[in-house]
């Protein structure tokens, strides 16, 4: 696992960046703001994210720590690839996200380009909690967070995906009533949970 670069710009254009490090060039993705603040000739230091898949590895690399953290994050959200993620990124901050998450605003994400209604939505539903680990709020703010709103949130994003609200309010009540709390004490196991119970999208 590549985790971090540091080395010479050999170039820096569009979304793309090529870093030498040990005389090896390394080919990285990035936002385009972190592309600009580039210079050819002039070391850098990336915080770095490697994704493997059959045809290809592909390397992206943040300015910071909490870039990255998001990154990944909304990499693992269902519908959302890494080209994806760092589109995000390119138009929202962390901080924007964290608020929009917050908020439970899909808005902001809707003006990302590739990324539709449905999965503006999920990205909502799946990272509602975790950006705490990003932005640490102090403790009283996590602990405000009432029970009843992880089921709320699910009910949300199920009426987003086009279920009837009163099918989807019995079966989060089902599903609710029918595990065991560590399993649906979180926004993204219950929504899972829920969607399996529900079956195929009619």
């Amino acid at each position: 696992m590549i985790s971090s670069l540091r080395g010479t710009v050999l170039s820096a254009s569009g979304g793309t960046a090529v870093v030498e490090v040990g005389g090896v060039g390394f080919a990285l993705q990035l936002t385009p703001d972190h592309v600009l603040s580039l210079r050819v000739g002039e070391e850098a230091f990336l915080y770095t994210s490697l994704i493997v898949r059959e045809d290809a590895l592909q390397l992206f690399g943040f300015a910071d720590r909490e870039q990255l953290e998001v990154f990944e994050l909304l990499n693992g959200v269902s519908g959302v690839g890494p080209k994806s993620a760092i589109g995000v990124l390119s138009v929202l901050s962390p901080d924007d996200i964290a608020t929009a998450v917050a908020a439970d605003d899909d808005a902001p994400f809707r003006k990302v380009s590739g990324i539709g209604p449905k999965t503006a939505k999920l990205i909502v539903v799946s990272l509602a909690g975790k950006l705490t680990a990003v932005r640490r709020p102090a403790p009283a703010v996590k602990a405000s967070r009432a029970p009843s709103s992880v089921g709320d949130s699910v009910l949300v994003a199920l009426v987003g995906l086009g279920w009837p609200e009163r099918v989807a309010a019995e079966a989060v009540a089902e599903v609710t009533a029918d595990t065991e709390e560590k399993e649906r004490d979180s926004v993204q196991s219950l929504l899972r949970l829920t969607l399996s119970r529900l079956g195929p999208a009619r």
